[in-house]
């Protein structure tokens, strides 16, 4: 990246970690168990409701408790259960309209960050009616207050539940993009560990790791306070502790509990210390591919903290330490240690090395599209253009077969 690009991106960030106290960040009002969902409801004089979730998460009944609970209320449900992996716009314009002919006066988003995303989208779209998602992508470009929101994630990685983030794909051009903005904080979050019961292993593995790159991004980037330090930190430890137990054994309701408090505190991190590149790069793959998000970071953090190199050996340093990974005196040995355990939770859980379907001719369009959602706004160890970005899409392409260090092996295919 040239120097007055690099200047551009630090004061830019400069302004933003100074404004961080000033700003209106706010964590959802968590609801205890899905029994004080109509109560809420009712105080706030809303009598009929959305639903927002995933054919999964619906074909499994998940669902089917808390409608009873709403219904024997009085309160009307009007169920969107067609959000798919990566929400598309076209997945927002179809439930808006539903949400309007049902006349609607809320949103509850049910399942994972997909589900979320697009009850956010619906939200947004709802407040400016005349605006496209498209034009409301990047920073404060809502601006309205949304209908109420209450989020009740079924995995334990996205976050979206206290986040101030929507991702969307573009239905036409595949496009996938970040709309960041405080009035999409949820309202309320229900915190429910039984519901995440029956998550499959892999999604139980990849959604963690998404939580670990949440609290991993937020800790290493330039824009940190002590509050989102401190909950990196504690995210950190859970999902090290549990995430490995609730893989083996999903009915373990302590670890899945403490999952889904690990996941809320690495989203309560990054909503104001913002995440880096393996998110960046994650989202083009996912826009362009349909790669599931917790699978991409997964495979990616690894990767681009080796790659960050030394300007990430003293804080990846602290965390090995404060987690009890490594107690080497040197940063450099005790930051590989730490790296080198996110890479053996990866291969104890499963998750493979590399991301399968990335056409190199497509890596300058999907660098391009890193960098654009990236470059100014996220605090990063270091800095990136799109031509230094190529290098990651190539480390994870499914033929770049390469050992845990990064070094390509004998097997594997020249870039």
């Amino acid at each position: 990246m040239n120097i007055l690009k690099k200047i551009y991106c630090r004061i830019f960030q400069k302004c933003f970690h100074v404004a961080i106290p000033l700003l209106p960040y706010r964590e959802p009002e968590l609801i205890r168990g899905f029994t004080g969902v109509p109560g809420v409801l009712a105080e706030k004089k809303i009598s009929r409701v959305m639903l927002v979730t995933d054919p999964g998460v619906y074909g499994l009944g998940l669902t089917e408790p808390l409608e009873d609970l709403l219904k024997a209320a009085g309160i009307f449900v009007s169920v969107y259960k067609d959000t798919v992996a990566n929400p598309t716009s076209a997945n927002v314009e179809e439930a808006r309209r539903q949400y309007l002919q049902d006349q609607c006066q809320g949103l509850i988003a049910f399942g994972g960050g997909s589900s979320m995303d697009c009850a956010k989208g619906i939200g947004a779209r709802l407040a400016r009616p005349g605006k496209s998602l498209a034009k409301m992508e990047g920073i404060l470009k809502v601006m309205r207050r949304l209908p109420l929101l209450i989020a009740i994630p079924t995995t334990a990685g996205t976050g979206s539940e206290t986040t101030l983030a929507a991702v969307i794909t573009d239905a036409d051009t595949h496009h996938k993009y970040a709309i960041n903005d405080f009035f999409l904080i949820p309202d309320y979050a229900v915190l429910e560990p039984e519901i995440t019961a029956g998550l499959p292993p892999q999604l139980t593995a990849t959604t963690g790791m998404d939580a670990l790159t949440h609290a991993v991004e937020a800790y290493i980037g330039r824009s940190t306070t002590r509050q989102t330090r401190d909950a990196a930190v504690l995210a950190i430890c859970l999902i090290f502790e549990n995430l490995e137990r609730a893989y083996g054994d999903g009915k373990d309701l302590d670890a899945r509990a403490c999952m889904l408090k690990a996941s809320y505190l690495a989203g309560t991190a990054f909503t104001k210390s913002y995440v880096g590149y393996v998110h960046a790069v994650a989202h083009s793959l996912g826009g362009r591919y349909g790669i599931a998000h917790g699978l991409a970071n997964a495979v990616l953090l690894p990767i681009v903290l080796r790659e960050y190199g030394a300007s990430v050996y003293g804080k990846l340093a602290r965390l090995a330490r404060l987690t009890g990974i490594s107690s080497a005196a040197s940063d450099k040995e005790a930051a590989e240690s730490f790296i080198e355990h996110i890479q053996k939770m990866n291969d104890d859980m499963k998750i493979p090395g590399t991301l399968q379907g990335i056409r190199k001719e497509d890596i300058p369009t999907l660098a391009a599209y890193a960098d654009h959602e990236a470059n100014p706004l996220y605090p990063v160890p270091v800095l990136w253009n799109a031509s230094e970005l190529e290098r990651i899409y190539h480390l994870v392409q499914e033929e770049q077969k390469r050992d845990r260090t990064g070094n390509q092996t004998d097997s594997g295919k020249a870039a």
